[in-house]
């Protein structure tokens, strides 16, 4: 079974920023949950061929070659298929209009198939399996198409063709002469809803020609002009995506559970929203132009620190603390962690994962990134108000608290809570930027106490984080494993980029792995289990997002040192070749090139925004 699995690179992805659909080369929509990113799925093939579900329209047999592509500056999918009668296409998109929402149903998916030369003959199969394939659905056909209903859903496919039953679905099998076009819409419905008509093919157009102006209109506010302008713009229409418009937040990825190794246990939920993406997201949307879309996660942010004040007084370091490092995208913060034991996994890649434990963790170095993402908001975007200081003052006082204590920190890792050097780094950054908000805008503050501590920590990260005998700050305290979060100290202006401790870490991460390093062709992993164990066996791939730190670190001390900048180049353009077809990242890449993790991950698409941004400065100064 495990050859009906395509590669996870082979996937683009389409989106209402409520959700989002999986689409692969061979037009098989293989994931999608309804009505938003962490609901259940209804197609899940990527998580189990045989039983995940799946929506597929592709040429019929096997004769045949396929490409797929953006439509220019927008979320529009386009899959081509060579087939040896002629050239067929699929367009894929979910409309982003909100009269449209409201008037045809909560939410459609729209694929529209037309042959541009010769015909193709072409066979559609649309097979739900409700509830991550743990329901069961009633299908019937209608005058519009067919209708599925399961407990507590009903989806329709509206059809310009005629559908047959077929087992637990339904099927069609149609010929498109050149010229012709034919249209399917899928429709989240509710009970008493009647299936909408499938929309003729002024209709279907008049839909395609709304969405794409609405993605070039958004895309229009980009202020990115540098020489990784495409790249740039993919990764911004991806984010765009990955935010969830009714709260602002941005999903990490809207997968779960594909594998950092094939066949492995690293398999995990990736449809909430970390805090700590909190500082990232901002800069990297504040430095493309889409202040908007800051301040909306500003304000989802917010919300969350609102509440992690008023339970400050009962969390100590025994406990997650104050501020959860994880919401859900609705920000609630029950996130229970389950195994679905039916779905085999990605490539037999078990367990199958919904909900994330670590949502229980400590994990200190959120409170730096939150802090982080406040002084930028209040520098780029808008004000913090006094309220809004007072809730962020008594976080801050809880962290002088605490920052003492082990925690399992920024990787989340399941062996037990140590002193990880990153989130002594981090916590510095938070009492570091409180310090300055609060002499920027005067606000009230007990500055001798935060300034006393901050020195504190600086002090014992340089003692107790650095390994003299690597020549590198080491992962933890009394560890000698490297870690690639480290590069962030120069990034967060916590170390010079040029100090010769900066250096010889950014040096001794950059060795190949046989010599000691993270580093393998230039890509970087994160850390290496068997030197620092996590409490899991699996290997993994190398981290993306650690590959464009590496690129920051060396652009920022490339500033009295030409041959890192030039070193930083090199890396970056170098990374831009493991993105897919699409120019979309997953979390990890593997040995053999292959992605790897949940994908697309927002996170790594935010680095290299960021990495771009700031690389492109350095070289226009040069």
């Amino acid at each position: 079974m495990q050859s009906h699995y395509q590669p996870i690179e082979n996937y683009g992805i389409i989106g209402n920023m409520r959700t989002a659909a999986l689409v692969g080369l061979d037009g098989s929509i293989d994931w999608l949950c309804l009505p938003h990113f962490d609901s259940p799925s209804v197609f899940a093939a990527i998580l189990d061929d045989r039983k995940g579900g799946r929506f597929r329209i592709a040429p019929a047999g096997e004769d045949f070659r396929h490409k797929q592509f953006y439509w220019p500056d927008t979320n529009i999918l386009i899959t081509r298929f060579l087939h040896n009668q002629g050239v067929g296409e699929v367009e894929d998109y979910m409309p982003v209009s909100r009269a449209r929402q409201s008037q045809h149903g909560l939410i459609e998916l729209i694929r529209r198939v037309r042959v541009v030369r010769g015909r193709v003959p072409f066979r559609l199969e649309c097979r739900p399996a409700f509830d991550y394939a743990r329901g069961t659905n009633k299908t019937q056909l209608s005058d519009a198409g067919a209708r599925f209903t399961g407990k507590g859903m009903s989806l329709g496919l509206a059809a310009s063709r005629p559908l047959r039953l077929d087992q637990n679905g339904v099927v069609a099998d149609f010929t498109l002469e050149e010229g012709e076009k034919a249209v399917f819409v899928l429709q989240l419905l509710r009970s008493d809803d009647e299936q909408a008509p499938c929309p003729g093919c002024d209709e279907a157009e008049e839909l395609f020609r709304e969405t794409a102006t609405f993605w070039r209109r958004w895309l229009a506010k980009c202020t990115y002009t540098g020489r990784w302008r495409e790249i740039v713009h993919r990764s911004a229409l991806t984010l765009k995506l990955l935010s969830f418009e009714a709260t602002g937040a941005i999903v990490a990825a809207p997968t779960c559970s594909l594998p950092e190794a094939f066949g492995g246990e690293r398999n995990w939920d990736y449809r909430y929203t970390w805090i700590r993406d909190a500082a990232f997201t901002v800069y990297g949307l504040l430095r493309v132009g889409f202040t908007e879309e800051a301040a909306r996660f500003r304000d989802w942010l917010k919300a969350r620190w609102q509440d992690a004040s008023q339970r400050r007084s009962s969390a100590t370091g025994a406990t997650p603390g104050p501020l959860q490092l994880m919401y859900g995208i609705d920000g609630r913060s029950e996130l229970t962690e389950e195994i679905l034991d039916h779905l085999e996994g990605y490539r037999g890649s078990r367990p199958v994962r919904i909900g994330n434990a670590a949502h229980e963790q400590l994990q200190l170095d959120i409170y730096g990134e939150l802090m982080d993402a406040v002084y930028l908001q209040n520098k780029y975007v808008e004000p913090v108000g006094y309220d809004g200081w007072v809730h962020l003052r008594g976080l801050v006082d809880w962290l002088c608290e605490n920052w003492k204590q082990p925690d399992e920190g920024i990787w989340e890792v399941r062996g037990g809570r140590r002193h990880f050097v990153y989130s002594k780094l981090m916590s510095w950054v938070a009492v570091d930027r409180a310090l300055r908000l609060a002499d920027k805008r005067s606000f009230p503050a007990d500055r001798g106490r935060w300034l006393k501590v901050r020195d504190e920590i600086y002090e014992e990260v340089m003692a107790k984080g650095w390994n003299q005998s690597r020549g590198a700050f080491v992962q933890a305290y009394g560890s000698d494993a490297l870690d690639a979060s480290n590069l962030l100290m120069p990034l967060v202006f916590f170390m010079a980029p040029n100090d010769p401790r900066m250096l010889s870490t950014i040096d001794a991460i950059r060795k190949p792995l046989t010599a000691g390093g993270l580093a393998a062709d230039g890509l970087v992993y994160r850390y290496l289990p068997t030197r620092a164990p996590d409490g899991l066996t699996s290997e993994e791939g190398t981290f993306n997002i650690c590959s464009f730190w590496l690129v920051e670190a060396l652009t920022r001390a490339g500033r009295t040192d030409p041959a890192r900048l030039e070193d930083a180049r090199l890396l970056f353009e170098q990374m831009l070749g493991y993105a897919n077809h699409l120019g979309l990242y997953a979390e990890q890449t593997g040995k053999s090139g292959e992605a790897l993790g949940n994908f697309p991950q927002a996170f790594t698409h935010l680095g290299l925004i960021s990495a771009a941004f700031n690389l492109d400065r350095a070289l226009n100064s040069t």
